[in-house]
Parts: structure tokens; sequence; C-alpha cells
């Protein structure tokens, strides 16, 4: 989201040698009584505590089915849709802010489904050290922070060696979805991902699509519909 991702440092804090690309900056906002009782109540269903091992995610779901990541999902909206409607696949949703991701549980708990989980953790981490190579059949990201001024153009999640890992993790004809509210971070996704080998934008090199089926119009995207912000999506095939 283009909400500022919560993070304890700026990386201009950090020495130069020890800087790497994250999935996020935190800051972490208040939880509310009914989110802290999602995670007293909810977290055994649908939380997965880092590890250090790969998963077996037909395990992890207690059934074997395409499993679809989503990075960065702030209120949980867009994955709690997903969860209901693409019944038959499994979800793994990474959010290190913890009001939406006891939102979710709470969400994915009242609708009643078993097909997602949450990581509330950096999710380079949970890519490298979780999943295996291959085991990822689609990967979404949706508005992430655009970091605007071009000092903070670094911290951006949508760079090479980013898209490098996700494509060690998705397998020959997967999917990666992007999705931003920002022009110039669209313009810099685009770059990024036509430079790429390992990805086939189907749109066609330079292109956008138009937003599929399965991405909704949030109510985070509709607040900046309603501030005149346009929307761009890239879909890319894993070669």
């Amino acid at each position: 989201m283009t909400d500022p991702r919560h993070a304890d440092r700026s990386d201009d804090d950090v020495p130069h040698g020890d800087r790497r690309v994250r999935s996020f900056v935190l800051r972490q906002g208040r939880i509310t009584p009914a989110q802290q009782r999602a995670f007293d109540a909810h977290w055994a269903r649908y939380g997965l505590d880092p590890v250090d091992t790969t998963r077996d995610l037909a395990v992890t779901f207690a059934r074997p089915a395409p499993v679809v990541v989503e990075i960065g999902f702030g209120n949980g909206e867009q994955l709690l849709h997903a969860a209901v409607h693409e019944a038959d696949r499994n979800f793994i949703g990474i959010e290190v802010h913890s009001p939406g991701v006891g939102r979710l549980m709470n969400g994915l708990a009242l609708a009643g489904v078993d097909n997602a989980r949450v990581a509330r953790h950096d999710a380079v981490e949970v890519l490298e050290r979780e999943i295996a190579p291959g085991a990822l059949d689609e990967v979404r990201i949706y508005f992430p922070d655009p970091w605007p001024k071009k000092r903070h153009h670094k911290r951006r999640l949508v760079q090479p060696a980013f898209v490098d890992l996700l494509a060690s993790r998705v397998r020959a004809g997967g999917l990666l979805h992007l999705a931003t509210d920002w022009e110039e971070y669209a313009q810099h996704m685009l770059e990024v991902v036509d430079a790429s080998p390992s990805w086939r934008n189907r749109a066609g090199a330079g292109g956008f699509c138009e937003r599929p089926a399965w991405r909704i119009n949030t109510h985070f995207e509709k607040r900046g519909e309603r501030l005149g912000h346009g929307s761009w999506d890239l879909i890319l095939e894993r070669c």
C-alpha cells in the first residue's frame, strides 16, 4: 500500500555494507482490542511463525493446491476476497503491520475459510528461507510504498534482485501481478520487469494490463481515485 509500511530504523541509519532490500518499513500502528483478540483466537489456525527450513506447503494447508503469495496485503481486503472466491487455491499473505494482520484473521474466521495463512515477517526472508524453488503459482504485490523522493528510490521493493528472487520461487508459466497508483513507480516497475529475462509481459514490452477480475477495487484504491489517482497493472508470466 502507499501508506508507509512500518520500520524501526531508516536504511540511511544502516552502515552501507549492511543494507539489503526489505519488504517493509515498520512504524507499528495501534492495535485494537478486537485485533489483539484475533491474534489470541486465530493465530494458531492462520498464523505462520518464522522457520529456517523449507515448508511443505501441502502439509501447511493440509491439501495440495496451487499457492498464491500476496506481499504487503495492508488491511487484507483483497486477500480475504481471494480466499473466499478462489477456493481452489491456497494463499499466503505476508504483512508486518499487526492491525492489518489481525483484521484479516478476523475476516477469515468470520468467512469460515481455511485456504489462507498469514506470515507477519519480512517477505524477503520468508521467500528465501521458507519457500522452495518453483513452489509458487503466483505472487501478487498491490500498491507497495512508492517511496516518491528520489533519494528513497533504493527502498522500493520492486528492484532487479527482488524480481529475480521471485522468479526463482515461481514455477514456469506462473504469474507475477504488480499494481500501483503511482505513475512514476509504475514506469520503474515496467523497466525492471521488461529488463528481466525470467518474465514475459502479457501486455507486451512496455505495456500495462487492464485490472483483471481477480483484483478487486479496494477501499484503498477507491480513496485514491477520489483524489484523482490512476492505477497501473502489470501481469508477468514466468518464462
